[in-house]
């Protein structure tokens, strides 16, 4: 008796426990009839309290839920006895049911080893009706980020730029129309394709240092110019900016490109606009450079006309060598103001530094006011720089003009440069690359400038000089020029104590070979042994003097009266060994032309040519196109003599 008590605990410890939970619960034996219920059942399901006894058939709560709309309309007797065979399978079930009032039950049945089945019930509305709504949300937000997407697409699609974006790899993920048709691409045929294959491999291979140096982490400026179907040379410039998280990785990348074409022909412009005005300065220190060797070479020459008599060797070339160093002189003032005013743009080379300083003190001399005293360190010989020189020369001669409107009292301009070694941080900061570069120190002690100013004096058309006396361009394009060459420019100074302008440029080696020197390092001239030299020029005096200069040489001389006659005596003379023409002569035929026809007829011939001029004329060949040596009037003696010396030996 005792022991059926404690069983009978148990089971009423049990059935408390089972009445707690919030599922509902059930037990149905093998003949399917009740063996064991929760409290949670009745409550979930709304069953009559008189089914809750052990006993009950399955088919007396199928039948219940039946005839209160539970299943649906239809044959009722028909869908009782469908559920009591599935039941008799007794296999694990689970199924949702959706109940008149809206409430969602989940149903999961396991059958048990001795045949019948354990069901358990659970209210799943809230849940179903938090995922209905999430799934909403979901399906709202997903039409609203493609609606965010094609007006992405669409306000990419029509701005003039070319956008785009690069995974690691690199490899595009993204395109704007512009973009993929620039490179001949469709958008959706960009997407997922490696760079190399969507800009093509010669471009790639220009621009993959700069994607490298993004992906790095770092924002990258560049330009690079561009063949279109058409032919015609478009020039781009191209911003890409590090897509980076907190922790510093580089996502990808993203790119920015601008067609910069009428930007650069206008840059052009400007920069031929401030060329012409540091010429218009440079005019009075040369007129007097020109009148001081004038003075030279008319004094000499007044003292040779009024001696009487012969004069001794030594007398004779005390009055001559000052004479030639006047006229050399003056050949080299007048090349590298032609150099410096002409504006045609010239490819950038290896140039070296201290040539660059010595051609700007040499156009600085006596373009300076008394008060202004300028000082030009020596540059160290093996230091160069790959750089446009002439726009080189511009940026000095517009700083050094800065500098000394700096100074109306007068003052020291100094001009100085060194080679520096800028590590990763100060790299940084002035936006280059880290490594050796060449920097040209320009100071003077001047008024100074206020830190508002220093701000602001890269700014186009900022100027702190009177209206009327300055374009506010000069800096602009200076510091233009600078990133161009990958360098760049920084400025130090405070009020009172004057300036310092540094320009840094990527430092180059240079060998002694860039320098001219005879083969033998002495001061003898590679002479000519008799052989013939046909000369084509179309001014007599000219003419003669070169024939005599060719003579000097060893040479023998013979003068062409013009294209036409030098045609015919090339054809004739089958002992000439070489012509040297003028490139500019009248008439139907230029100098290049008469060379070219010449060569297509006497291969065998030597040819030179020569001018005077610093865009040779309206030729429309470009210069590095002309496969002839070119000689620039007046002829040295030593240049004329290593030409002559090459084209005989052909």
């Amino acid at each position: 008796m005792e022991e059926t008590t404690t069983v009978q605990s148990q089971i009423d410890l049990l059935q408390a426990a089972l009445d707690h939970v919030n599922q509902g619960f059930s037990v149905f034996d093998k003949d399917l009839r009740l063996v064991a219920w929760n409290r949670g059942l009745w409550e979930m399901l709304d069953f009559p309290q008189a089914l809750a006894k052990r006993g009950t058939h399955l088919e007396e709560f199928l039948r219940v839920n039946a005839e209160r709309g539970e299943y649906g309309p239809g044959d009722t007797s028909g869908k009782i006895q469908r559920r009591l065979d599935r039941a008799r399978l007794f296999e694990s079930h689970y199924f949702e049911r959706v109940r008149p009032n809206g409430q969602i039950i989940s149903v999961s049945g396991t059958p048990l080893p001795q045949g019948g089945f354990v069901t358990t019930y659970t209210d799943v509305t809230k849940d179903r009706k938090l995922q209905e709504k999430l799934e909403r949300t979901v399906e709202e937000r997903t039409r609203a980020l493609r609606q965010s997407e094609d007006w992405l697409r669409l306000v990419t699609d029509n701005i003039p730029a070319l956008i785009a974006y690069m995974a690691p790899g690199p490899i595009f993920r993204f395109a704007n129309r512009r973009y993929a048709e620039w490179f001949g691409h469709s958008i959706a045929s960009v997407a997922n394709r490696p760079a190399a294959e969507v800009v093509g491999e010669t471009l790639f291979r220009e621009i993959a240092p700069h994607i490298e140096h993004a992906f790095r982490g770092n924002a990258v400026s560049y330009e690079y110019v561009r063949k279109r179907p058409d032919g015609e040379t478009v020039s781009m410039r191209s911003t890409l900016i590090p897509d980076m998280t907190k922790d510093g990785r580089t996502l990808g990348v993203f790119v920015l490109s601008l067609d910069a074409t009428e930007q650069k022909r206008s840059e052009a412009t400007l920069m031929q606009s401030q060329r012409m005005d540091a010429v218009g300065k440079l005019t009075g220190g040369l007129a007097h450079d020109f009148n001081n060797l004038l003075t030279i070479l008319m004094g000499n020459l007044l003292s040779l006309s009024r001696q009487e008599g012969p004069l001794q060797p030594e007398a004779l070339k005390a009055r001559v060598s000052p004479m030639m160093q006047a006229t050399q002189r003056g050949a080299d003032l007048t090349q590298r103001l032609l150099a410096f005013s002409r504006g045609r743009p010239v490819d950038p080379q290896v140039v070296p530094l201290a040539t660059v300083l010595e051609n700007v003190s040499a156009l600085l001399q006596g373009s300076l006011p008394p008060p202004v005293q300028l000082v030009v360190d020596d540059c160290p010989p093996n230091v160069a720089a790959r750089i446009d020189p002439t726009q080189m020369e511009t940026a000095l001669i517009n700083l050094a003009f800065n500098a000394r409107d700096a100074m109306p009292e007068g003052g020291e301009l100094h001009i100085s440069s060194e080679e520096v070694e800028i590590d990763e941080r100060r790299a940084a900061d002035l936006d280059v690359t880290p490594g050796k570069f060449a920097c040209i120190n320009v100071s003077d002690t001047g008024a100074g400038m206020d830190e508002d100013t220093k701000l602001r004096i890269f700014e186009p058309f900022f100027t702190t000089k009177t209206f009327g006396t300055g374009s506010g361009l000069g800096l602009s394009m200076v510091y233009g020029f600078m990133r161009q060459s990958g360098g760049a420019i920084e400025v130090l100074s405070t009020v009172g104590n004057g300036s310092r302008i540094r320009l840094f440029l990527p430092a180059l080696p240079i060998s002694d070979a860039t320098t001219f020197n005879n083969a033998n390092g002495s001061n003898e001239l590679p002479l000519g042994d008799g052989e013939l030299l046909l000369i084509v020029e179309d001014n007599a005096d000219i003419a003669e003097v070169l024939a005599e200069q060719v003579r000097d040489l060893g040479y023998t001389a013979l003068l062409a009266e013009g294209a036409e006659d030098a045609r015919s005596l090339a054809a004739e003379l089958p002992e000439l060994r070489a012509v040297l023409s003028d490139i500019v002569m009248p008439g139907q035929m230029n100098g290049l032309a008469l060379a070219r026809e010449i060569r297509s007829s006497r291969a065998d011939l030597g040819i030179a040519l020569m001018t005077g001029y610093a865009d040779w004329g309206n030729l429309e060949t470009p210069e590095k196109e002309i496969d002839f040596p070119v000689l620039t009037k007046p002829l040295r003696p030593e240049k004329l003599a290593i030409v002559l010396k090459q084209i005989m030996s052909i």
